[in-house]
């Protein structure tokens, strides 16, 4: 975990070392690259092979992949579903690194985009939008993050989340709620819910 420490800060502080890996997402196969300093280093996390095993791909449009680390989520819907179009979005500079380097390895880099918060024009609007959200940056700043992002739901959009029930998954499910996005749990295994939110006016 030494190396994990820090992968919510823009600019970790452990050397960078990359990490090559292979998993499978919905019935394809990925070979990607991690790193030191990046969420997940060297194996897909348990909270997000919950999220694909629980869910299908996404129907075609505008993705957030929010939080995207080295990109896996995003990189997995665009792998699925030829007509999305996916922007990852990370504070940590590495994993914005990794997330547009697997993008041009793999292939979908032309519909994959990766870049820290202020590289997202203000105006940009998703269809939908899926995140295994960084619970551990601490409880206010998550929900300064999920109303930062939630709003840019179009009106029909909606947000699938992976959330440890330890930590604090249906607590959040009810504050979603009060804040306008009402939200179901699709599924639950292995200590995680999977979040469904969408806009109060839908």
């Amino acid at each position: 975990m030494a190396d994990e420490e820090h992968y919510f800060t823009a600019d970790p502080s452990v050397p960078f070392r990359r990490e090559p890996f292979t998993c499978e997402v919905w019935g394809r196969r990925f070979e990607l690259v991690s790193g030191a300093g990046v969420y997940s280093r060297g194996h897909l996390d348990i909270g997000t092979a919950v999220l694909f095993r629980e869910t299908a791909p996404p129907v075609e449009g505008e993705i957030l992949d929010l939080g995207c680390g080295y990109g896996v989520i995003g990189l997995a819907i665009a792998s699925a579903v030829p007509g999305a179009r996916v922007t990852g979005v990370d504070v940590n500079e590495r994993a914005v690194l990794l997330a547009n380097e697997n993008a041009a390895a793999l292939g979908p880099a032309e519909r994959v985009r990766a870049s820290t918060p202020d590289g997202v024009a203000a105006d940009t609007y998703y269809d939908e939008i899926w995140s295994n959200p960084p619970i551990r940056i601490g409880k206010s700043a998550l929900h300064d993050l999920l109303l930062m992002w939630l709003p840019r739901l179009g009106p029909d959009g909606r947000a699938v989340m992976v959330v440890g029930k330890n930590l604090g998954a249906d607590s959040l499910q009810r504050w979603l709620g009060e804040q306008g996005f009402p939200t179901t749990r699709l599924a639950s295994a292995k200590g995680f819910r999977v979040l469904e939110s969408r806009r109060a006016d839908s």
